[in-house]
């Protein structure tokens, strides 16, 4: 072969070279979801999301958006005109006049009429919220441990250990003190009994061999 052939053939496959390397093959994904906390109330047909501490306001659209006016009309129903949610989805452009966007809710992690809500201070240290009722109980999950509290009782605070299960489920045990704690978790609707709140898990504490049951959502530490 001539050099000039061969120097027109190597000219010929610059292209082809450069476009391999700027091609990664790797499709992006979509994009990360946004968990926000706030106060949703229905105007003009719509369900409006104001996050807590801002002046924004978002309207809910598609996925669980109609899981939240359901929740939202039977909380309405019960006497609870304001509503506190935690959900999870993707920020959106406006949808109009007196709108700052839109918010396609994906994960409901919490819905509520009562509560401390947006003041909840300690929301943003916790891994998880689990509480039940006849006897009440409230198990709150943090970096530093669990703390268990109980009408009548002092609050018990144990170091834990956390496993994760097949289909979502986690368990969180504690043996120390000589007493045997286990809070098993699943990824379950879940709604108290007396306070009528919804929470994306359902709970059961073992405590000792007694069986206590109720519901659990993710604090701000945990996805």
């Amino acid at each position: 072969m001539s050099i000039t052939r061969s120097l027109l053939t190597s000219v010929a496959l610059l292209p082809l070279l450069a476009a391999c390397q700027v091609y990664t093959g790797k499709p992006e994904g979509p994009p990360a979801a946004t968990r926000l906390q706030g106060q949703v109330q229905v105007e003009n047909g719509q369900l409006v999301f104001m996050p807590c501490q801002e002046q924004r306001r978002f309207v809910l659209l598609n996925g669980e958006a109609g899981t939240v006016e359901r929740e939202a009309r039977q909380l309405a129903r019960d006497g609870q005109s304001s509503l506190f949610a935690d959900l999870a989805g993707q920020l959106g452009g406006s949808q109009g006049k007196g709108s700052d966007g839109s918010f396609g809710v994906s994960q409901v992690y919490r819905l509520q009429g009562e509560g401390l809500g947006c003041d909840d201070l300690n929301f943003k240290r916790l891994t998880l919220r689990a509480s039940g009722n006849e006897p009440f109980w409230q198990l709150e999950v943090g970096s530093k441990g669990l703390v268990l509290n109980r009408p009548e009782h002092e609050p018990l605070a144990l170091p834990y250990l956390e496993e994760q299960l097949p289909d979502g489920r986690l368990n969180f045990s504690s043996e120390a003190n000589g007493q045997r704690l286990d809070l098993w978790v699943a990824p379950q609707r879940c709604v108290d009994d007396m306070s009528g709140a919804v929470n994306h898990l359902s709970a059961e504490l073992r405590l000792d061999g007694q069986v206590m049951r109720g519901c659990a959502h993710f604090g701000g530490a945990r996805n």
